[in-house]
């Protein structure tokens, strides 16, 4: 049985249709990955399942009492009110704060006799149905949720709506898991996260209980997520089973095969439409009447199949200019940082980097990975030690916040500023990177973040580089591009310095990762799914020695433990004593609870506590000695 279905769904907004006809069925436990190119309706059909906007045709269904979480791209105008983060997300539990506060009036009540029987019997029923919701961990639990998504406990405490942008988002991500909706809507979920809280975020929503929706441009997220790809283009659905990967193959296959289809219907009718020529007029007029007749009746059919569409995909190339020297980067004792400051950001003894390597620069938002970049390139000196390029170096940046384009330029300057060249060449080049028109003319400032990335992408592939420094080249584009991005790359005939949070681009390119780590820089071989594997090894290996140390630390307290065995049984048979007379003395204030005035109650169940507390710690010593 489908959680939400989707018939015929039909989305416009004046004249422009988003959604033509859009039909979706999410089963229970279902985790489907919307995936398509930017501005095709993506968001707008998480808002019609969400029952945000109303749709212009077609109908939702969602299942009776389905519960419903949405979390929006953007959340800079939500959540205005001064509540503190974490008292927000204790309203998320304010059933099970109301269950205690019931608990304490009962805990009152036991000290009247005449209640005493009946309230121990719901005050019984209240304490099992709270430890069951998790009364007694979601504070344990709030706390996970806001460590997992990135919040240091210094932000636990400020009010939401001082919060910035990105914070949250982070923050309603946060309430929607505690909530634990039965369909979780995400709207590019990892945006503000860094790869920690990615991670985190992963393994939480791959032991979710729900159903999930979401729209990502994180390919190695969908990988991990889900189990149904939604593709929408030209405002219809086309489902594929499996991940994100999965999805790729499927999607070559089954165009291979509807253009086999549409060749071998195109044929048919060519052989069919010359049969006719050759003999409307002839001895066989008969018959091409009726073959000119079927024919008609074909082709206003719905039968005819249609040619495959090729996306409309941004055209890259990245050609070098000449071939460096086999040292492409030497590093020596460097430290780097501000200069202002004089903290260190990261260090290195030694360092290489060679023709061809394909390096990934890891590590966590702030370890320093864009001031090394800049360091390479000469925009910052080090702190301390040397950093030089090798022979033959000409060396292309793209810059994570497009810096090196002038906000003022218009997209068609900005590429006659790198090079002089005629305007319908210009004009030509810029069409490989999707503008045309009058798009040309739009000034920087006014792009937005995608089309900023692929006018960097264009001035990139015109300064014929060998070495490539890329600072988070597929931020802001589509998977398409992505896809486009990584093929380019994958081909050059040069030297890559990536620094990225796309682990699927990791995995597909990097010959190294130079991971941050405690503040140096540690080489590893491989790719990201190595560089994990490796990663997972160190940690086995320490967690093995210390296991090893302590099982050694053990058999040499072996003889001198086996000299104390009478010690330790005179100590057993002691606690025993002591542990019977706790049992008896418990007994008595049980007894004593019952028949006492409703002032000594309050007295008498501290004194059962302490009592309690005492006679369990002593069962657990002797439970350790009897070991």
């Amino acid at each position: 049985m489908s959680i939400i279905t989707a018939h015929h769904l039909q989305k416009s907004y004046g004249a422009q249709d988003v959604l033509l006809d859009v039909t979706i069925a999410l089963a229970h436990d279902q985790r489907a990955a919307l995936v398509g190119p930017n501005g095709t309706g993506k968001t707008t059909l998480l808002h019609l399942l969400a029952g945000l906007e109303e749709p212009s045709g077609g109908a939702i269904h969602r299942a009776r009492g389905t519960s419903i979480g949405f979390l929006p791209q953007h959340a800079d105008q939500l959540l205005s009110e001064p509540i503190e983060l974490y008292d927000m997300l204790r309203v998320v539990f304010a059933s099970l704060e109301a269950l205690a506060r019931q608990m304490r009036d009962l805990e009152r009540a036991l000290a009247d006799p005449a209640q005493h029987d009946e309230s121990m019997e719901k005050y019984g029923r209240l304490v099992e149905q709270f430890e069951h919701a998790g009364g007694y961990t979601f504070e344990t639990r709030i706390q996970q949720v806001l460590s997992g998504v990135g919040f240091d406990e210094s932000d636990w405490h400020k009010p939401v709506n001082i919060l910035s942008g990105g914070q949250k988002t982070r923050a309603l991500l946060a309430r929607l898991i505690l909530q634990a909706p039965d369909l979780l809507l995400l709207d590019e979920p990892t945006n503000h996260l860094d790869v920690g809280a990615i991670e985190w975020l992963e393994a939480t929503l791959k032991d979710y209980a729900g159903s999930i929706i979401l729209v990502s441009h994180d390919r190695y997220f969908i990988d991990s997520i889900a189990d149904t790809v939604w593709e929408l283009n030209a405002g219809q659905i086309e489902t594929y089973s499996g991940n994100y990967t999965r999805y790729q193959i499927q999607r070559e296959d089954r165009r291979e095969s509807q253009l086999k289809e549409y060749e071998r219907q195109q044929e048919f009718i060519a052989k069919e439409a010359e049969y006719i020529r050759r003999n409307i007029a002839g001895q066989n007029t008969r018959q091409a009447q009726g073959r000119r007749t079927r024919l008609e009746r074909l082709l206003k059919s719905s039968e005819v199949i249609q040619r495959p569409q090729d996306r409309k995909a941004m055209r890259l190339n990245l050609a070098t200019a000449q071939r460096s020297g086999d040292i492409v980067l030497r590093a020596r004792h460097l430290v780097v940082g501000y200069q202002d400051d004089r903290k260190p950001l990261l260090k290195c003894d030694q360092l290489y980097l060679y023709r061809n390597q394909r390096v990934a620069i890891w590590g966590p938002n702030g370890a320093g990975k864009s001031t090394f970049l800049r360091t390479v390139l000469g925009q910052l000196p080090p702190l301390s030690g040397e950093i030089e390029l090798g022979a033959s170096v000409k060396v292309g940046y793209y810059a994570q916040a497009h810096e090196m384009l002038d906000p003022n330029d218009s997209v068609l300057a900005a590429i006659l500023r790198v090079q002089n060249m005629p305007v319908s060449k210009a004009r030509s080049l810029l069409g490989s990177y999707l503008f045309s028109g009058d798009m040309v003319d739009k000034r920087i400032i006014d792009l937005s973040g995608g089309e900023r990335g692929r006018v960097a992408l264009a001035v990139l592939s015109l300064q014929g580089a060998n070495v490539l420094l890329l600072d988070e080249p597929t931020n802001h584009l589509d998977l398409n591009s992505q896809e486009i991005l990584q093929d380019v790359l994958a081909d050059f005939e040069g030297t890559l310095l990536l620094v990225t949070h796309d682990r699927y681009l990791v995995d597909a390119l990097a010959t190294h990762v130079w991971a941050i780590e405690d503040n140096r820089i540690n080489v590893y071989e491989g790719n990201y799914s190595e560089f994990v594997a490796a990663r997972l090894a160190v940690r086995a290996k320490v967690e093995a020695k210390a296991e090893s140390s302590k099982q050694i630390a053990v058999a040499k307290a072996k003889p001198k433990a086996d000299k104390s065995e009478k010690e330790r049984q005179k100590r057993a048979n002691k606690l025993e004593q002591t542990i019977a007379d706790l049992e008896a003395r418990l007994t008595e204030l049980s007894r004593q609870i019952e028949t006492a005035k409703a002032g000594d109650v309050a007295a008498l169940g501290t004194e059962y506590a302490k009592a309690e507390r005492e006679m369990q710690t002593l069962i657990d010593e002797w439970a350790k000695i009897a070991a």
